[in-house]
């Protein structure tokens, strides 16, 4: 009988049996949101800022790719070890270690005198945030149950959502204003007053019997997806058969074997590789993999035919993507409204649906007429779909799971997340060469976005058969998470 259950003590299982009786969960969903936003922003709040970065550090193009690239290198290669650390050691530590190094990392990067300071600052950032962000979506699962954690999935998932096109539209403002530095410098007292917040209000829950880390496991999953996302970075700069592209993209394929036949033998492994075949996990990880990589895709694509062929100076281009940032929240609030009634399936289908519309609306822009009439439609249209798309990923694969494997899948779903964006940028940068140069035109960026229509359709008819029919659960039986395993 249900009543007879008793209450599975890992690290994140409730404190006292029945769910939901932390009366202080929604104070901290709003404290580790915050968190999360902040990290989702520092992805695209760099890129407005580096032509007054590069001017003043002295950066070369290749430094400018990396200045934004490298915080999604680390940040993706690290994130399964950091949800592996949030079910071992607990999520209040490893949520407060992340925002910590995040937060003197941000530091360094904007009192950064050269490019090895801006890099190191931006590498620190990464590390930080594949600690905090696992962890914290771990916190978020274990705090609520039933209906309440759909909503708390789709508030968290909203706003890491906006976190992207807000990152443009903050990087403007700041630019413009105090200057480039304080894209950085804005999360220090930030940062300060979330470790105040998270001690206060996160919950310190450890696992009384932790299990020895799977040092092999980490190190080996952790250089493949690193050297997977170099590889990635490097195809949108030197093309797919240059041997910087090609040699870390295999080397990450033989890493990524090893770790399989680690993880099937050793007694403590990393990551169980039978998560992956559960269907709502596979799910919600390709959900997000097509929302952060099209999504990324098309800011960068955006930004640069603002910037490069119409010249718009860091203020404007900023306040360009209000609009679409209001439309994504939007989105992403009637998701998170209409997925107990409806199940995620159809919004998955509709939004992706949307997405193409708005891309395919972006392969008309051109190097004259008025810009708002030219692109402003395609991009409110694809940040409209995008917003759901995050909260149909993050309420697939977390709405119903056994709480101890909740950091795990958070770093699962996050390195998609990441991953995501390193590829389909890496393909937008290389179809859009011809946009990006000193005599640009806009064929580049009409292939890009007709590149982009193509896969969200696609990409539409797939989650239509992959992603689960029906409501999400809101049932916490931990017997009925346990027979999702195969």
């Amino acid at each position: 009988m249900r009543g007879a259950q008793q209450p599975v003590r890992g690290v994140d299982a409730p404190a006292e049996p029945g769910p939901g009786l932390d009366p202080r969960r929604w104070k901290a969903l709003a404290v580790v949101a915050l968190a999360q936003f902040m990290l989702i922003l520092d992805v695209t709040v760099i890129n407005v800022a580096l032509p007054d970065m590069g001017a003043d550090l002295g950066l070369s193009r290749l430094s400018f790719t990396w200045a934004v690239s490298i915080y999604g290198l680390v940040f993706g290669g690290l994130l399964l070890l950091g949800g592996r650390l949030a079910d071992m050691i607990g999520t209040r530590p490893i949520i407060m270690t992340g925002l910590l190094i995040f937060t003197l990392a941000s530091l360094t990067s904007g009192a950064a005198q050269n490019e090895a300071m801006l890099l190191a600052g931006r590498i620190g950032q990464g590390a930080g945030a594949a600690l905090l962000s696992p962890a914290a979506l771990a916190a978020v699962t274990s705090l609520f149950h039933g209906n309440e954690r759909n909503k708390a999935l789709s508030i968290w998932a909203s706003l890491g959502g906006l976190g992207f096109t807000a990152g443009v539209l903050i990087g403007g403002l700041l630019t413009a204003g105090p200057g480039w530095r304080w894209v950085f410098f804005i999360n220090i007292p930030v940062g300060i007053a979330l470790l105040l917040a998270v001690r206060a209000l996160v919950p310190l829950r450890r696992n009384p019997h932790p299990d020895r880390l799977d040092i092999w496991g980490a190190l080996t999953v952790t250089t493949a997806s690193a050297a997977l996302i170099y590889g990635l970075i490097n195809a949108g700069d030197k093309g797919w058969t240059h041997p910087t592209t090609w040699a870390p993209i295999t080397t990450a394929i033989l890493l990524y074997t090893a770790f399989i036949a680690i993880e099937r033998t050793t007694t403590t492994p990393l990551m169980r590789l039978n998560l992956l075949t559960r269907r709502p996990v596979a799910a919600g990880a390709f959900l997000m993999l097509t929302a952060a990589g099209i999504l990324i895709a098309d800011l960068f694509l955006t930004s640069q035919y603002l910037q490069h062929l119409r010249e718009l100076n860091p203020l404007r281009t900023g306040l360009f993507f209000l609009p679409p940032a209001l439309a994504l929240m939007t989105g992403a609030i009637l998701a998170g409204r209409l997925i107990g009634r409806t199940g995620t399936r159809p919004i998955a289908t509709t939004a992706l649906l949307l997405v193409a519309a708005g891309n395919a609306l972006l392969t008309d822009v051109s190097t004259t007429g008025n810009i708002y009439t030219q692109a402003l439609p395609g991009t409110t249209l694809f940040a409209l779909g995008g917003g759901p798309l995050f909260v149909c990923a993050t309420t697939t694969a977390l709405g119903r799971i056994d709480l101890r494997e909740a950091g795990l899948v958070s770093g699962i779903i996050n390195t998609f997340n990441q991953l995501g964006a390193a590829l389909c940028v890496a393909i937008a940068s290389t179809i859009a060469a011809t946009s990006l140069t000193t005599n640009p035109t806009t064929q580049g960026l009409t292939n890009a976005f007709t590149t982009f229509t193509i896969i969200a359709i696609t990409a539409a008819l797939t989650a239509a058969l992959l992603t689960p029919p029906g409501k999400p659960h809101t049932t916490d039986d931990l017997r009925a998470d346990r027979a999702l395993e195969v």
